[in-house]
């Protein structure tokens, strides 16, 4: 059996559009940083988006960002992201809530 992704909950991800300003590309190294852990090379990935939130560093979109930030979003959409649990192993329940929601992540 293959474990693929279903493309209709890796949407969001995939059509996330070029962030114009520090606030959105830190909402969307927020979303990648959680997930890190499955994605092997992820700091040495994701350096260059992290020198553009540093303070002072003007906001200067390069080649060498768009790069990066298509590559996390490809290694965060494409399989295999994510397996089957083992029983075996331990379990983790990430929680959060607003005023507005709540979410939940079973790792």
């Amino acid at each position: 059996m293959v474990l693929e992704t279903d493309p209709q909950k890796v949407s969001a991800v995939k059509d996330w559009r070029r962030p114009k300003n520090v606030h959105e590309l830190r909402n969307f190294l927020g979303l990648c940083t959680y997930y890190r852990r499955f994605v092997k090379g992820f700091s040495s990935i994701a350096r260059p988006l992290h020198r553009l939130t540093e303070n002072k560093q003007k906001f200067l979109w390069t080649e060498e960002c768009e790069e990066a930030f298509n590559s996390l979003k490809a290694a965060l959409t494409s399989s295999p992201i994510l397996f089957y649990p083992d029983p075996e192993k331990q379990f983790i329940l990430d929680t959060d809530a607003s005023h507005e929601s709540v979410g939940a992540v079973l790792s």
